[in-house]
């Protein structure tokens, strides 16, 4: 099979940089194009040494390519996408522009009004163990957040199957700095993160409305309600989420809810998923670095009947450039592991 062009808006950010060390290695795709306007003019090896190998220089705008995934910041990743989706190019938004399905949601959350909003209904949201049918055949898939990938993955077994009480649902999450971007801050200076730990967002955090959503598409006859409390750690990769939920009361009298059944549940369901691990202990996030796989461990505090489900994944990787890539794959017909079935890097 011939290789298709792909191309990159927005190389400079770790997104963008972590989808060009993937698709490097990728078999099926030539990587044609980078931009990122702040680096303009010069070779991708000077801005990044690890990619010296990529032979490109960082362009203004982008080219002719088949797929182009942008990894800009909001807003200006529709403004960017909406005239190559006109040239007929396939898309993966990596920002957070296509991923709500209700424009005034979007204007609730990030504080703008949505450029497109007549794409919001068509584009898929890609997570892609739950959407692979739509997003084969999609020419606009918009990238699940970070958090919310870990978040909707570790509970839709147990919302599907109404296992759970879904009226509070907990969710404490731990992400490395590199989910804040390059751009340097205050709250992420060495010296202000390094041996500390704190809470962010706890008034609602942008990507909340995204968990609701899609938890609520996958069983609609709930209306979940979610606490989510994201907490900054002094690591650089890395999202642990751990969910608490009550367990339905009405299941657990029918015998329905025991551990062993969730846990042969969480098995089932994601049986043949290549980047989705059901393990048997609780896991760590040096246990995914670099790689595309997501860790899903359940429990059962008895004393409380509280079903307890851990998640972990590279928030670069799966939590961004690997699904990315792994959505391309589905869109263009490719193995879905192609590039990015790399082993976490370890320790």
């Amino acid at each position: 099979m011939s290789q298709i062009k792909a191309g990159i808006i927005n190389v400079t950010g770790y997104a963008g940089s972590e989808t060009a060390r993937l698709l490097y290695r990728h078999k099926q795709v030539k990587l044609a194009w980078v931009t990122g306007r702040s680096a303009a003019g010069k070779k991708l090896g000077e801005v990044f040494p690890h990619l010296a190998d990529i032979d490109l220089n960082i362009d203004a705008e982008p080219g002719d390519a088949d797929v182009v995934f942008s990894a800009l910041p909001h807003k200006s990743s529709a403004e960017a996408v909406i005239p190559l989706l006109k040239r007929g190019c396939k898309i993966i938004d990596i920002s957070a522009d296509f991923r709500l399905k209700n424009a005034d949601v979007y204007t609730e959350w990030y504080g703008e009004k949505h450029p497109a909003p007549e794409l919001l209904q068509e584009a898929v949201y890609g997570l892609t163990e739950l959407n692979r049918g739509a997003i084969k055949t999609a020419r606009l898939v918009a990238n699940p957040g970070c958090y919310p990938t870990g978040t909707i993955l570790g509970l839709t077994p147990v919302l599907k199957e109404e296992l759970i009480q879904p009226e509070n649902i907990i969710v404490d999450a731990k992400s490395g700095v590199s989910g804040a971007g390059r751009t340097l801050t205050q709250k992420v200076h060495y010296a202000e993160e390094n041996e500390s730990i704190s809470a962010y967002s706890l008034a609602g955090h942008r990507h909340l409305p995204e968990i609701v959503q899609e938890l609520k598409a996958q069983n609609t006859r709930l209306s979940p309600s979610v606490t989510f409390v994201p907490h900054l750690t002094p690591m650089t990769r890395g999202i642990l989420s751990t969910c608490y939920a009550r367990l339905a009361e009405d299941k657990i009298k029918n015998g329905k809810a025991s551990l062993g059944e969730i846990t042969n549940l969480y098995h089932s369901f994601y049986h043949g998923e290549p980047f989705v691990r059901v393990v048997d202990n609780p896991p760590a996030t040096k246990q995914v670095w670099g790689s595309n796989y997501c860790l899903i461990y359940v429990t059962i505090d008895v004393r409380t009947q509280t079903l307890i489900v851990i998640s972990c994944i590279d928030n670069l990787v799966k939590g961004a450039a690997g699904q990315a890539v792994q959505n391309m794959n589905v869109m263009c017909g490719f193995a879905e592991t192609e590039g990015i079935n790399a082993l976490p890097l370890y320790p």
